[in-house]
């Protein structure tokens, strides 16, 4: 079997188009030196704008690849001793059309006009700032790691941005502090590329390196930024202070006041290395976990939304992939059904010297309860190799009064974007070994090795992965337990070139999609899931289709509870479902998702009805709502179950917003309400307003419980410092390559 997968996808690879690096010129935008100041408010009035060298050549990424963009994009970069400035020209015939309908930090860029630059500081073809502006004047940002495969969106830099729109376009000031990028002193030359969106024509232009196989996030297809000199590191020490107050009023236990003090201090060591300290970390405005029914014998994933985790997060993520991790971060401080475990507080270091990444942090917990007190560590050494590959170690330990937990690895990633020309191609091993104190075996082990090729025509996958039963990465996650997993999948997806059926965009099938796994000790299956897409398409004007055939094998060797008394007996189950799925263009002012997924389940039959309808009232509101409905039959009986959620998002500026969000399911019987309002005085800075209500809806009564209202304080204080004058700068870097779009 594996030799034929093998074949399949060497067969793919002759059969795919090649292509080349697809680059503009000039392939280098050069920065000039302020003497004057600018006043970021979208106007580009200041002399210095009008005098700056300006690149304004974009092609079309889609819809029409190679094609000059419609609409004219001008951008010009200015700099003093501590800022970054870039003015951006998106002219526009017709800018009462622009799709602009939020104005919230952070927001879904995917579906409004926008621009977006990427900066990579070490010129290493790896790294890279992503910034992104709307025309409200609304910013999000994320940081890139390993060439745009890994992307993590919830890093929040500290930088601002304005927008205009009047009658030629819209206009863009941005600022970024250079105490908010990493960066070697002596090497002044960067990498930078630039992505404007036209939402509404479905356009995509880019100034450097628009194949179909490529996004802006692989930077190893960016231009040049040249003519930086005399930079320095600033803001040195940079202190984040909280003061949190309100009320409390768990069930049953009465209202109590909270106050708390605590905060967080950065001291950047050299310009590329920053330590973090933190005393009583507090993660008052959190948004709350989405509640789910599990459905399944395995445990859920919930995401990490604390602030102090997601700076950095990308550092310690390791080769063993989604169903094996040995640092997950919600382990510490959060006990199994979500509940905070108080933390006293932490060191961490993060940094890159050179071709070396290095990230380490140190934290403890204090008791509570049924829960001792705790120390959590994690280092990750990760070195690049080769143009875009890397290899690492991890080591994480739990340490307990009277017990240690320890998990150590090490992974490595083949990474390139010109595979034949052009193409992505990544190929990797991993393997780590825990050791518990007190359990019976002691050790056990894990291994991972996959392949890659992620492409617009072709993507193949495939991997091979185990967890013996004594692994145990009580610092990570582990899906399930004593198992192996062979996973490999094929898709193939044509664009559509012919002029019958011109609203048709791209074609999608999947001949297979398997996951195989097998008890790691006696061989026999687990449980098997198979996926064949006969017919799946995409529209020019973004709505999509996909019908799905599915095969399940699940061999139960213990009666598996489903719901209240509902159990499925233990035996080997095979069961048929299909899927229907379909969903509009996110970036219309009304749009929605509907999926249907029916057929057998174990002994009896399933019936799944999943949708959501959002609409974006305006660039101030903006309201959604999702439903889901299971109706399963068991030769025991009938039971359904619903799960439902609302959201109301409002912004009266890009600085002051918030979201009103609902969800209730009839298993737990509780509605859960999050308010959250977030203003930011000053980049940076952040206050919050949050209110927690829970409520029994329990036929025989309708109780409030577990209530919070909190008020939240974070400010920034920054301080300077000189730095050594850099050594001269080395040449521009030869201009590459290519790789693959996430739409």
């Amino acid at each position: 079997m594996k030799k034929i997968f093998f074949f399949l996808a060497f067969g793919g690879l002759l059969a795919a188009n090649f292509a080349g690096a697809q680059n503009s010129t000039p392939t280098a935008i050069p920065a000039q030196r302020l003497t004057s100041t600018i006043q970021v408010d979208g106007v580009l009035k200041e002399k210095a704008w009008k005098a700056a060298k300006r690149i304004s050549k974009f092609v079309q990424r889609e819809p029409d690849a190679g094609k000059a963009a419609t609409e004219k994009t001008e951008v010009a970069i200015l700099y003093d001793a501590s800022t970054l400035y870039l003015g951006v020209w998106c002219y526009d015939r017709q800018p009462e059309h622009l799709t602009a309908q939020k104005m919230q930090r952070d927001f879904d860029f995917d579906t409004e006009d926008n621009f977006i630059v990427i900066i990579d500081t070490y010129n290493d073809e790896r790294n890279g700032y992503l910034f992104v502006v709307n025309p409200n004047g609304a910013i999000a940002d994320a940081l890139i790691t390993d060439n745009g495969n890994r992307v993590n969106k919830d890093w929040d830099g500290v930088w601002e941005a304005a927008a205009r729109v009047h009658a030629p376009g819209w206009f863009v000031e941005i600022a970024i502090p250079f105490s908010t990028l990493k960066f070697n002193a002596a090497r002044q030359i960067w990498g930078v590329n630039f992505e404007r969106n036209i939402r509404r024509k479905r356009e995509q232009a880019l100034w450097q390196g628009w194949s179909q196989d490529a996004n802006i996030e692989q930077v190893s297809r960016a231009g040049n930024l040249t003519n930086l000199k005399g930079l320095r590191s600033t803001n040195a020490l940079q202190m984040r202070p909280y003061s949190l107050a309100g009320l409390e009023n768990p069930r049953g236990a009465g209202n109590h006041s909270v106050a708390d003090l605590g905060g967080d201090l950065d001291y950047l060591a050299t310009p590329t290395v920053k330590m973090n300290v933190t005393l009583n970390p507090d993660f008052a405005q959190v948004e709350s976990d989405r509640a789910q029914i599990n459905l399944t014998r395995f445990s859920l994933k919930f995401p990490e939304k604390r602030k102090f985790f997601l700076e950095g997060r990308d550092v310690f993520d390791f080769g063993l992939g989604n169903n094996i991790q040995p640092f997950y971060s919600r382990r510490i401080g959060l006990a199994g059904n979500g509940r905070e475990v108080p933390v006293l507080g932490g060191v961490r270091v993060l940094g890159k010297s050179g071709r070396t990444t290095l990230g380490g942090m140190i934290l403890q917990s204090r008791r509570r309860e049924a829960f001792p007190a705790t120390n959590f560590a994690a280092l990750r050494w990760r070195q690049d190799v080769l143009a875009q590959s890397s290899l690492g170690l991890i080591a994480t330990t739990k340490a307990q009064p009277g017990r240690f937990n320890a998990t150590y690895g090490g992974d490595y990633l083949y990474s390139t974007s010109n595979f034949f020309g052009g193409k992505n191609f990544l190929a990797g091993a991993a393997y780590a070994m825990s050791q518990t104190s007190d359990a019976a075996a002691k050790t056990g082990s894990a291994q991972r090795v996959f392949m890659s090729y992620p492409n617009d025509l072709l993507e193949f996958d495939v991997a091979w992965e185990r967890a013996s039963a004594a692994f145990n990465p009580e610092v990570g996650f582990l899906r399930r337990k004593s198992y192996r997993l062979l996973a490999t999948e094929l898709e193939i997806n044509p664009r559509w070139r012919s002029n019958t059926l011109p609203w048709l965009r791209q074609l999608e099938f999947k001949p297979f999609e398997l996951d195989y796994y097998r008890d790691d000790e006696t061989g026999a299956l687990q449980s098997l899931a198979m996926e064949f897409r006969p017919l799946g398409f995409s529209t020019k004007s973004r709505e999509r289709f996909k019908f799905n055939v599915q095969r399940f094998g699940e061999n139960l060797t213990e009666d598996f509870a489903i719901v209240n008394d509902l159990a499925v007996p233990a035996r080997r189950y095979w069961f048929t479902r299909y899927e229907a799925q379909f969903n509009t263009f996110a970036g219309r002012k009304v749009s929605g998702a509907f999926a249907v997924n029916w057929g057998d389940f174990y002994n009896g039959a399933r019936t799944e009805w999943t949708g959501n309808l959002v609409w974006r009232l305006n660039r101030f509101w903006s309201f959604s709502f999702d439903y889901q409905t299971n109706l399963i039959a068991l030769p025991g009986g009938r039971f359904r179950l619903h799960e439902a959620g609302t959201r109301a998002d409002f912004a009266f500026n890009p600085k002051l917003f918030g979201a009103l969000f609902a969800q209730w399911n009839n298993e737990d019987e509780a509605l859960l309400l999050n308010f959250r309002l977030n203003w930011i005085p000053k980049p940076g800075a952040d206050f919050f307003f949050v209110v927690n209500q829970g409520l029994d809806t329990a036929p025989d009564r309708w109780l409030g419980i577990n209530t919070t209202v909190l008020t939240k304080l974070v400010w920034h204080f920054a301080f300077s410092r000189n730095a050594e004058p850099p050594k001269p700068a080395p040449k521009p870097k030869t201009m590459a390559k290519s790789g693959k779009q996430n739409e």
